[in-house]
């Protein structure tokens, strides 16, 4: 799916005034760089006492390492049960029975619309409330990680579903397929692979919120890699950069591959 044709390439003048625009915020940048690098070295946050603990291997394999592996461990349960949530109301909101159609439309609005926080703390705090069971702090990550991208998941695969044109439909019901043929074997599969560059978004802010795990004590990066690190060496701008760089590094990866599947 190619982009290219949405916009009008900028004439002489619209280039110029680009080009102005690019410069002025570059020196915006490069002055706020500046300020913040100033800052950080009058409370001596540049010391290389500070940012030697962030080479060794134990400070690696205790911290960093561990709390990467939490946070990829949430992140690829959360986007295999959101992708499956998504799929399913995604489906049951294009039913043609009302009696289908309208709860997976209040499920879905509904959980696009309560913060995710919430749905991790009731998930932590309220289990045993419910069904009488303490669950774990990666359950309740995985748990409102899955409900609030899986809604938003479902509302992407039904936009990529309606946006194809209506003779696919025809077409299949033409050759004498059922509507369940159609959905499965013409419409989704087409649905999803023109949407696939926004899934992929939604995937990397998944991963991203997993984060929001340290908030019940769950071991993921930010809690082990910034607050650990923090913690026994009082260094906790260096162990912020660097934990956001870490987070950098996986987000840019997956946004090129979301790029790519854009251009294809």
């Amino acid at each position: 799916m190619s982009y290219a044709n949405l916009y009008e390439p900028p004439g002489p003048r619209g280039v110029r005034r680009n080009r102005v625009l690019a410069g002025a915020v570059t020196l915006v940048l490069l002055a706020v760089a500046y300020v913040v690098y100033v800052r950080f070295d009058e409370k001596d946050q540049w010391a290389a006492d500070k940012w030697l603990p962030l080479l060794r291997g134990d400070v690696w394999a205790t911290f960093i390492l561990p709390g990467l592996a939490g946070t990829l461990g949430a992140a690829v349960a959360g986007v295999l049960l959101a992708g499956l949530f998504g799929l399913v109301f995604a489906v049951a909101r294009m039913s043609e029975h009302a009696w289908i159609r309208v709860p997976a439309a209040a499920v879905v609005e509904f959980f696009r619309s309560v913060p995710l926080l919430l749905l991790i703390f009731f998930a932590f705090f309220g289990s045993y409330m419910v069904i009488g069971v303490n669950i774990s702090a990666f359950a309740a990550v995985v748990f409102g990680l899955t409900l609030y991208n899986g809604s938003v998941i479902a509302e992407i695969v039904r936009a990529g579903v309606l946006s194809l044109p209506k003779g696919q439909r025809e077409a299949a019901y033409a050759v004498g397929m059922r509507k369940s043929q159609v959905m499965r074997l013409v419409l989704l599969p087409q649905g999803v692979r023109v949407m696939l560059p926004a899934l992929v978004s939604q995937f990397i802010v998944l991963l991203k919120d997993s984060a929001l795990g340290l908030i019940v004590g769950y071991d993921e990066l930010v809690d082990r890699g910034l607050n650990g690190i923090a913690a026994n060496f009082s260094n906790v701008i260096p162990a912020a950069i660097l934990i956001a760089a870490i987070f950098i590094a996986i987000n840019t990866s997956l946004d090129r591959l979301a790029h790519r599947l854009g251009a294809a």
